[in-house]
């Protein structure tokens, strides 16, 4: 047909853009074509998972054009809920066809209610923390990123400590066939306090620290004590200091919470009776004993994965409820210590019962506070366990670690793909609530997914063993020269995208590895790639004279291909173009505007090859 039925994400068809506040008046409309082929259009609203109970909304005729007729109707919804919606258009001899979306969200023709757009609905009191919004995150696994060489009082006896910072972490299975994860190379909070200066130059606003709880391993998501900094770590004035000291050069610092599952090598479990106490493991009388589910006490138990040394917690029984979330309880601990808000490990895995416990022990303490939630897919739509959860709708997540980010630019920038890149932004921008976007943390690498770099331009891992990842850790310098070229594409878009550009450690000198535990490696401090130092600086400065703007402005996609994609970040008729060519041959833009350059290359309207620019417009 000559022209669109309907498309969700320009604002012709449907305004406001996006996801709507509780109370929001939104405008639909629809362009059928002249000449009666279909008439009586409504628009069919179905609330999440209640598909044959369609509200209907008629729609009334607003203008002829020259080829077809404009059809609107306007919906208001007054509480925060997930909806879907399709169009039903009446045909002239009796039945009806159904308007249906399409990945780009336009329109098709269908005989059925299938592939509908989505309507998230959002609290109108909902806001997200403002010191996030427009400012760069670091993510540091502490045990790997800086050892101040001071010493510690407390460490247990059973821990290996690495003599070499620059050795490679442990990753072969004990005599027992075990993985451990018990070698330690010694960083600690106040080596990261040392190293504040080099954070605040690479124009660092918020830290975010995986665990720091006391726990027996390297990586510490097997909590031991939920009150206590882990001994290697430092001490609870040291943490205080971190933030202290953070605060005053315009950082925060958020912490990692493991609320899931406990270690069994803990206070509340102890079945390696480490601790004098009575954990549930060695008493049915013990205050922890409801907090875990046996089948059979006290060696048959659930866990996470089915690991048996990480014992699942009934995060919705009253007593866990208190001790981590009520006025004395674990939040509010570290909340008084100086934290800004906690990342939620596996939140998909925490019932929403709890959730709305933490999230108002945290906003109740600080209403400026972050909650940032672990959820690897969209996490507007997201159903976990059998139930649809509700984590941007109001009273539960500020945001989210953005994987689908991560997976659509860094598969762009490797195999190319523009329009699936924009596939994927429009969808997080479409479905996610605006306030939820201005913090959604976009990372590209993870302690938990391959380091960006050999993403780009290492062998596929393929599910290949620790030996091979240590075999190929180190990439040749041809596929290093390659994976830093894209990265450098990769990171121009995590900067300027919206959300907030997250940095795993290392990640700014060119740092490889597959997974755990080779993307786990000591920071480089001696070496390190210092020209891909200078260039990560470079785009934060930049990204930081404009962050009034990056809080806030639009996205716009103004040119994308195979190779190339450029996209806009405008308000008030200013702003700036972002465009990335990770082809090898030249791109000429098809631009209504001349930018003027900031940084990168550009000619006569050309983009070079492996090249990107950022114009000011």
């Amino acid at each position: 047909m000559s022209f669109v039925f309907y498309d969700s994400r320009s604002t012709q068809f449907k305004k406001p853009f996006g996801a709507l506040r509780a109370g929001e008046q939104a405008e639909f409309r629809v362009h059928l074509p002249k000449g009666g082929a279909y008439r009586a259009p409504r628009l069919l609203l179905y609330q999440a998972d209640q598909w044959d109970q369609p509200q209907p909304v008629a729609m009334s005729f607003v203008k002829a054009e020259p080829s077809y007729n404009v059809y609107a109707c306007k919906l208001s919804l007054p509480a925060p809920q997930l909806c879907f919606y399709c169009f039903e258009l009446a045909l002239p001899g009796g039945g009806v066809k159904k308007l249906t979306r399409t990945e780009d969200g336009e329109a098709a023709l269908s005989d059925a209610a299938s592939n509908l757009w989505q309507l998230t609905v959002y609290a109108a009191e909902l806001e997200t923390p403002d010191f996030l919004k427009g400012g760069v995150m670091y993510q540091i696994f502490p045990d790997r990123f800086c050892d101040s060489g001071e010493a510690r009082d407390g460490v247990p006896g059973d821990r290996k400590l690495h003599e070499n910072w620059y050795e490679m972490p442990d990753y072969l299975p004990n005599a027992q066939g075990e993985i451990t994860n018990s070698d330690y190379f010694c960083g600690d909070l106040k080596g990261i306090m040392q190293k504040l200066d080099y954070l605040h130059g690479l124009g660092v606003t918020c830290i975010y620290l995986n665990p720091i709880f006391e726990a027996h391993s390297n990586h510490r998501y097997n909590t031991a004590d939920y009150n206590k900094v882990d001994p290697l770590l430092g001490a609870e004035d040291d943490l205080r200091a971190l933030c202290e000291q953070a605060r005053a050069l315009g950082i925060r610092v958020i912490l990692d919470g493991v609320f899931s599952h406990t270690g069994d090598d803990s206070v509340y479990f102890n079945r390696r009776g480490r601790y004098p106490g009575e954990g549930a493991y060695n008493s049915q009388q013990s205050r922890y004993y409801p907090w875990y589910d046996f089948q059979h006490w006290p060696n048959q138990y659930s866990s996470w994965w089915g690991f048996d040394t990480l014992p699942n917690v009934n995060e919705l029984h009253p007593d866990y409820i208190e001790f981590i979330c009520g006025e004395q309880g674990v939040l509010r601990h570290w909340l008084e210590l100086g934290v800004s808000g906690f990342r939620l490990d596996v939140a998909d895995e925490l019932p929403d019962g709890f959730l709305d416990a933490l999230t108002a022990s945290v906003k109740g303490y600080d209403p400026d506070a972050l909650v940032l939630g672990e959820v690897w897919e969209d996490a507007s739509n997201k159903v976990a366990y059998g139930v649809r959860r509700r984590y941007f709708l109001g009273r539960q997540l500020d945001s989210v670690m953005n994987y689908p980010f991560k997976d659509a630019v860094l598969s762009f920038v490797r195999y190319g793909g523009g329009a699936e890149l924009c596939r994927a932004v429009m969808t997080i921008l479409e479905n996610y609530p605006k306030p939820v976007v201005d913090v959604l943390m976009n990372c590209l690498s993870t302690h938990d997914v391959e380091r960006a770099i050999t993403k780009l331009a290492g062998p596929p891992m393929d599910g290949r063993d620790r030996q091979w990842q240590r075999d190929h850790h180190f990439l040749s310098e041809a596929d290093y020269q390659n994976g830093r070229a894209l990265f450098q594409l990769a990171e121009v878009l995590q900067f300027f995208l919206p959300g907030v550009p997250s940095v795993y450690y290392g990640d700014e000198v060119g740092m490889t590895g597959y997974r755990d535990p080779f993307n786990r490696c000591t920071y480089p401090w001696e070496s390190g790639d210092r020209d891909l130092l200078a260039f990560t600086r470079e785009l934060s400065a930049l990204r930081g004279e404009h962050r009034g703007l990056l809080s806030d402005a639009p996205f716009l996609a103004v040119d994308y291909s195979a190779d190339c994609f450029a996209f806009t970040r405008m308000k008030d008729g200013e702003g700036l173009l972002i465009a990335v060519n990770r082809g090898d041959q030249p791109y000429a833009l098809d631009l209504p505007f001349d930018p003027e350059p900031l940084l990168g290359s550009w000619a006569d309207g050309v983009l070079p090859a492996r090249s990107f620019l950022i114009g000011k417009v």
